[in-house]
């Protein structure tokens, strides 16, 4: 019968010098750990501030009709996107039709009427000249007449003389009476001839003066009514254009509160588009984040609907003038017992690099989280 074998001895329930290494080994991983975030926060963490307090934000573009009109035809939609100058709805244009064709017969009257004036012009310089020739004749008849007069005078005398004779018979003196008065009131109509025809001269040379001030230093394309046409044919042919809306800039629709045959007023909004290649991001910094920060300074961003693999790169560009709730609508107000400090925040807004919006494309209001390299102004 076989003897059973000895059963062998428990192991020690610890073994001092393994604990020791396993507590060395942890001690040293501990430490290599804070060594670590140390030297993180030391070396990378202090060079960056960061928040996910952040949100895609655009200058979102206002489409308002210039002129009023009622919509006869919508090209666009809401999320549609729209390339700069692209049609987005059309205005009943028989109105502004109706203005310009009376502007071009306004125009082409003010173009007749200045013709005329210069027509007139050259017809009253003739008249001038006219008046001036019938100065003329109305001096020679002065000069005859007073000739007349010089024969009537002697013929006069010499009468007078022989009726004391009796060599004149009283018939004969009396007719050279007759004929001397006769003279002497022909001299005087035709001293008024000359009178007469000196005004009409002078009144024809202010005529033609009053017309000249009209057209002198103008032509027909420069005369005041004229350009006054023009500048109202030219209003009407732009609210004409303008019944044809187009988009002001590149990018998304959104916001269209219109609908075809809604009438809309000049200035009224119509739609927004909002421009998804220029976007930036407003990141809300706390206040004491933003010793370091300053324009300029590279930033790195990353959002929710892409993840975090995807990496936008940016650049501040500025800083807002005032926090949120001091342009609150209701500010706070601290004067009291109870006051509590609240730490506050700071827009700080980062413009985005145009290369990773089109290939990574974003939406406003969406959240990001941004970090600032400050290392720069340390």
């Amino acid at each position: 019968m076989d003897t059973p074998s000895p059963t062998p001895a428990p192991a020690d329930h610890a073994n001092p010098g393994r604990r020791k290494r396993l507590l060395l080994i942890f001690a040293a991983i501990v430490g290599l750990l804070a060594l670590g975030y140390w030297l993180y926060d030391t070396v990378i963490a202090s060079k960056r501030v960061g928040t996910d307090n952040a949100y895609v934000a655009a200058e979102v573009a206002q489409v308002t009709p210039l002129v009023a009109g009622q919509v006869v035809e919508l090209t666009v939609s809401d999320t549609q996107p729209v390339r700069r100058g692209q049609v987005l709805m059309r205005l009943d244009d028989a109105d502004q039709k109706i203005a310009v064709a009376q502007a071009q017969a306004e125009l082409a009257t003010a173009e007749r009427r200045y013709g005329q004036t210069a027509a007139t012009g050259a017809a009253l310089q003739a008249q001038a000249d006219a008046r001036g020739a019938d100065i003329g004749s109305a001096e020679a008849q002065l000069t005859v007449a007073r000739g007349n007069l010089t024969r009537a005078e002697t013929d006069y005398r010499r009468r007078q003389a022989l009726s004391g004779e009796g060599a004149v018979s009283g018939e004969e003196l009396t007719a050279a009476t007759n004929a001397l008065s006769t003279a002497r009131a022909n001299v005087a109509l035709a001293e008024a001839g000359v009178a007469q025809a000196r005004a009409n001269r002078v009144s024809a040379q202010r005529e033609r003066a009053a017309n000249t001030a009209l057209t002198e230093g103008t032509t027909q394309a420069t005369a005041p009514e004229v350009l006054a046409a023009r500048a109202k044919l030219a209003q009407a042919q732009l609210d004409l254009e303008r019944t044809v809306v187009r988009a002001p800039i590149a990018g998304v629709v959104a916001q269209r509160n219109v609908q075809i045959g809604q009438r809309v007023a000049a200035g009224a909004v119509a739609m927004a588009i909002v421009p998804v290649e220029r976007l930036y991001v407003d990141a809300n910094y706390k206040e004491g984040q933003l010793q370091h920060v300053r324009i300029g300074q590279p930033a790195t961003l990353t959002s929710d609907l892409h993840g975090g693999d995807v990496v936008y790169h940016g650049r501040v560009v500025g800083l807002a003038g005032g926090t949120g709730s001091a342009f609150a609508l209701i500010p706070a107000q601290n004067a009291t017992g109870n006051w509590i400090k609240v730490v506050q925040r700071l827009p700080v807004r980062i413009a985005l690099d145009p290369k990773d919006l089109r290939a990574h494309p974003l939406r406003v209001g969406l959240s990001m989280d941004a970090e600032i390299d400050i290392s720069g102004d340390r």
